[in-house]
């Protein structure tokens, strides 16, 4: 089907239902009027014809044993011939007794057969005899005599020509008021549609505007039937764009992240080690590595708010950090201070923990001078994180702004800015919090706490 057809189209397709339907409820509407408007003018011309019926009968005067029939009658149309208008009166038998001067243009077997009927007396017989031309009116009266009773029957005809043409008059009208309405009713229905889908366009519209890039979400009042439809497609786009933001940040994450095994695997080059040592230390950074890519590309795809999964022991994930950071940082020569019990553990990923730790103690080894230190205990069934560290620390003023992705106070000293972002992020997935403090070493001291 070609895909410019009118019926890709929702216009198109209710245009095409207006021009189908529209003249098919017409037809009928015209049908209806018709037969009304010949159902009136038959009533009328019944109830006349009635009229004159009653006319004859009244000019008939009666006699002591006969009745004396009318020679002219007051209606002229009787007296003049081709009038339309015809009287006969027939005795019960259906012998004609009496017939107007204008019946004798009308053949003799019309006027027979108006004798030739049945009725009961009084009951009138109203006929439309559409292949006389004739409209015929009928009444059967019954005079009481001493001698006998005579029963008479009065027939009233007039001619269908003047209501034939009527009705054709009327439908020529109907025909071209109802095509004026047709006209009339599919321009006003065009007009409807295009004003009833124009929400339609208009989110056609703001979807391009979004897709151009000159707009971010769909804004403006919508129908109510529309109004759900722009709110979901909205949730998508704003999924969609954090969904994005998140393989960005991934990426960077990730470069991040990868930074602490390749210095380490690099200052393990430099040393002195023998060959099976130094494989071993490449395999287990190598390990961390694909531990890194497999963890970031996790964050990348799953939601805002991570799983809470088996708790995980925080010594030996401390333990090998520190041990990793000495060897990158073995020219500052960092002394280190852990306090952690060894029954503390982190109530979450593995992989999360290790992300933490490995972003916060990084910072303290790079900007402390000589001395970390690393505390933790559970404080009002919140886990707590101290790491401190003995550099020129940071401002009140400032402690919120390197929060924020890509923002550094050092920019003497390599890196992305992302460190501390990622930990913020991380923290936010289990309901925790970071805080900035000074440090007992007089530096800076990062806080973690989390619900156990």
């Amino acid at each position: 089907m070609n895909i410019n057809s009118p019926l890709h189209s929702l216009q198109g397709r209710l245009l095409i239902a207006s021009v189908v339907i529209l003249p098919l409820v017409l037809l009928l509407a015209g049908l209806a009027l018709s037969r009304a408007y010949e159902y009136s003018q038959e009533n009328e011309l019944q109830q006349r014809l009635q009229l004159q019926v009653y006319l004859l009968l009244g000019s008939i005067d009666l006699k002591e044993e006969h009745i004396q029939f009318p020679e002219r009658l007051t209606e002229p149309r009787y007296d003049r011939p081709h009038s339309g208008l015809y009287a006969a009166i027939h005795d019960q038998s259906g012998q004609l007794l009496w017939r107007s001067l204008s019946s004798i243009t009308l053949v003799n077997k019309e006027i027979e057969r108006s004798g030739n009927i049945t009725l009961a007396a009084g009951e009138p017989q109203f006929q439309h005899l559409s292949d006389e031309s004739l409209f015929r009116y009928q009444l059967r009266i019954i005079w009481e005599f001493p001698e006998e009773d005579k029963s008479l029957i009065f027939t009233v005809m007039e001619s269908d020509i003047g209501f034939v043409s009527n009705l054709k008059e009327y439908n020529q009208h109907l025909l071209i008021w109802m095509s004026i309405i047709f006209l009339v009713a599919l321009l006003a229905q065009t007009l409807i549609l295009r004003w009833g889908l124009f929400p339609l366009r208009k989110l056609a519209k703001d979807l391009k505007a979004i897709e151009s890039g000159s707009s971010e979400l769909l804004s403006g009042h919508y129908p109510d039937e529309v109004e759900p439809v722009t709110q979901n497609l909205n949730g998508l786009i704003e999924s969609e764009r954090q969904q994005r933001e998140r393989y960005r940040n991934t990426l960077g994450d990730l470069a991040h992240s990868l930074k602490t095994p390749l210095a380490v695997m690099r200052g393990a080059g430099e040393e002195k080690q023998s060959i099976e040592g130094y494989k071993k230390l490449v395999d287990e950074q190598v390990l961390r590595m694909d531990q890194i890519v497999q963890y970031q590309l996790s964050r990348a795809v799953k939601s805002q708010n991570a799983p809470l999964g088996k708790a995980v022991s925080i010594n030996p994930i401390v333990e090998r950090m520190l041990s990793a950071l000495g060897k990158v940082y073995r020219d500052k020569a960092v002394t280190t201070e852990v306090d952690i019990p060894t029954n503390l553990k982190f109530p979450g990923d593995e992989r999360d923990l290790m992300e933490l730790l490995g972003n916060l103690l990084e910072n303290a080894f790079k900007y402390g001078d000589s001395k970390v230190g690393i505390r933790g205990d559970i404080n009002n069934q919140l886990l707590q994180l101290h790491i401190c560290d003995d550099g020129p620390g940071v401002p009140v003023e400032l402690r919120q702004v390197i929060l924020k992705r890509g923002e550094r106070l050092d920019t003497s000293v390599q890196g992305q800015g992302i460190g501390l972002s990622v930990v913020t992020d991380i923290i936010s997935s289990y309901q925790g919090e970071l805080e900035i403090a000074d440090s007992p070493y007089g530096g800076s001291c990062f806080i973690i706490r989390m619900p156990v």
